[in-house]
């Protein structure tokens, strides 16, 4: 199998890892932006995750004049009105860590009850080739249950909380192998990776 290096619009290490780990058995070699000190960041003030997606994908496509991969994802929860949507990796506010915007979720749902703690993870994937011309968009969703205590150490964000009810497994307690068949973001690469396949032909082995 030819080996193809992409880049990844993020500077989150553990979705990149997640990303590259999804993307490996395709031949595909993930390079995340921060190993590129002059792109700026992107900022993200679309209304929703497909845009939020798409813009970084452009952005950072045309900075470095690459094909470059651009995905945004998070949680609504169904109680809150789709609440953090695509603020959730900045619920809490300026400086959010995974531990405060947890802790901020769990007062909000304090007082709903179990049987309504439904929620839903979503993830948007958009590839622009290097002129910043988005040729691929999709999108893929996983629905769960917010638990009021984590569960499992594994994942990252609101995965210790977030219940598959089929499974009576969080997240957290999923192995990396099972959580890329059933989450958000394996379901949106399901649907894009044999796109990406098909035009693939069109960039080079390098970044």
């Amino acid at each position: 199998m030819t080996e193809r290096t992409i880049v990844l619009a993020s500077r989150n290490a553990k979705k990149t890892r997640e990303v590259a780990e999804i993307l490996a058995p395709y031949g595909f070699v993930v390079v995340p932006v921060t190993q590129f000190p002059h792109v700026p960041d992107v900022e993200e003030d679309g209304m929703t995750f497909a845009e939020n997606a798409a813009k970084k994908a452009r952005e950072v496509a045309m900075a470095l004049q690459q094909w470059v991969i651009g995905e945004d994802s998070g949680l609504r929860v169904d109680a809150l009105n789709g609440a953090p949507g695509i603020y959730s990796a900045r619920y809490s506010g300026h400086g959010a860590t995974d531990e405060a915007n947890n802790a901020k979720l769990m007062t909000e749902l304090l007082d709903v009850a179990d049987e309504k703690r439904g929620a839903g993870y979503i993830c948007s994937i958009a590839l622009s080739n290097p002129a910043g011309e988005i040729r691929l968009a999709v999108e893929g969703t996983c629905r769960g249950r917010i638990l009021r205590a984590p569960r499992g150490a594994g994942g990252f964000g609101y995965d210790p909380y977030f219940l598959i009810p089929e499974y009576h497994r969080t997240f957290g307690e999923l192995s990396a192998t099972v959580k890329h068949r059933l989450s958000h973001r394996a379901r949106a690469f399901s649907i894009f990776i044999p796109q990406l396949m098909r035009l693939s032909n069109e960039f080079g082995k390098s970044v």
